[in-house]
């Protein structure tokens, strides 16, 4: 069946309205018997509780519906008993309000937004390590642990920078950028979930498979990541050397799709033991490619947007539920070792947040990780 982009992206449109109108200021994480759950109950430090303003913002600025507006702050503002609990808090804070307080700032001017991400960027920065470089992941006893995801939570230090005239933020994020050129991406250009490192001296020690299947693999979302967050650090950072390892791990990510464009949940795990498909690392990947292809010459962009089409219409034809459940995509899945029913083969809300970015970005707007 053809890829229809118009048609899809507005089907996308209407139900992220319609389901709005039912969830409100709450804030989902996935579905559960086709609705939406309420994570500001649950944990509201939560790293993906920005992706329900953020799919918000990305359809009000299509429609201009005032509800999601309200909602989406509404939401944001239900954040702030993560700020005051602190202690729940950790790497994702640009997950929580790049998305949320950001784009509320950049679309509305609201300066109470503007705060909100200035405290978070201040809480990121702080999360620095010095000897290694690298911004430290999680909480508890994870002192020298670092994660492939914090490569998208760098677009709230840039803009941080931007927005203060301090170039400190925009160094931070540099530097985390290069520990993971260095230290995170495999020779074939997939990347490794978790590096450790000695917090005191900074030195490599080893790495994790974490969500992967094993410390050798290429679990698919990390490699989404990458493949994204080195994109976004090319466009702020104007690096050359940032868009090369870009373009390497968009590389490899294309060539390991599945023909039906659908990545599986781990690139390398046995082909006997790799029964879960993981929509969100598409969708993720499919943003990620449409901002690469607006950063590279002409002749390489057109493989970018052909290989985003591709991961599009797989998603579209074969994960996409556009009349029962709330949420836009199925078959997400959260962890390969993850056991808990429910959670191998769901609907997450990110997936859906990343699946109405890149079906935006085809028709040329901008992502809210690029504001």
């Amino acid at each position: 069946m053809r890829f229809d982009e118009q048609a899809t992206l507005g089907r996308a449109l209407a139900k992220v309205t319609k389901t709005a109108g039912r969830v409100r200021d709450r804030i989902p994480y996935r579905s559960e018997s086709g609705r939406f759950d309420d994570w500001s109950e649950r944990d509201i430090s939560w790293w993906t509780n920005g992706f329900w303003p953020g799919l918000l913002w990305l359809t009000y600025r299509e429609t201009k519906n005032p509800e999601l507006a309200r909602w989406a702050e509404g939401a944001e503002k239900r954040m702030d008993g993560a700020f005051e609990d602190y202690i729940g808090l950790h790497h994702d804070v640009g997950f929580m309000w790049k998305p949320s307080s950001v784009a509320r700032y950049e679309i509305t001017g609201a300066q109470d937004a503007r705060v909100r991400g200035l405290h978070a960027a201040s809480l990121l920065a702080g999360r620095f390590n010095l000897a290694g470089r690298f911004i430290r992941a999680w909480n508890d006893d994870k002192v020298g642990w670092a994660i492939i995801d914090c490569l998208m939570n760098l677009p709230l230090l840039y803009w941080a920078s931007e927005e203060l005239g301090d170039p400190r933020f925009r160094q931070i994020a540099e530097a985390h950028t290069e520990t993971v050129q260095r230290y995170f991406l495999f020779p074939d250009g997939s990347s490794k979930h978790i590096v450790e490192f000695d917090p005191a001296s900074g030195a490599y020690v080893r790495n994790y498979g974490g969500q992967g299947y094993s410390e050798t693999s290429a679990w698919s979302r990390g490699c989404a990541w990458a493949l994204y967050g080195l994109s976004l650090g090319a466009y702020y950072a104007q690096r050359s050397d940032f868009l090369a390892s870009a373009e390497f791990v968009a590389g490899f990510f294309l060539s390991h799709l599945p023909e039906d464009g659908v990545p599986f949940a781990d690139f390398k795990a046995p082909a006997a033991e790799n029964a879960y498909k993981d929509s969100s690392a598409g969708a993720c990947a499919a943003s990620g490619l449409l901002l690469l292809s607006t950063l590279v010459p002409p002749e390489k962009a057109d493989a970018l947007v052909v290989g985003a089409r591709k991961i599009l219409s797989g998603l579209t034809e074969s994960c996409a539920d556009w009349d029962g459940d709330e949420a836009l995509l199925q078959h997400g899945c959260t962890a390969y070792h993850e056991n808990t029913p429910g959670w191998r083969d769901t609907s997450l809300i990110y997936g859906d947040y990343f699946y109405l970015e890149a079906l935006l970005r085809l028709q040329g707007r901008e992502g809210l990780f690029q504001l």
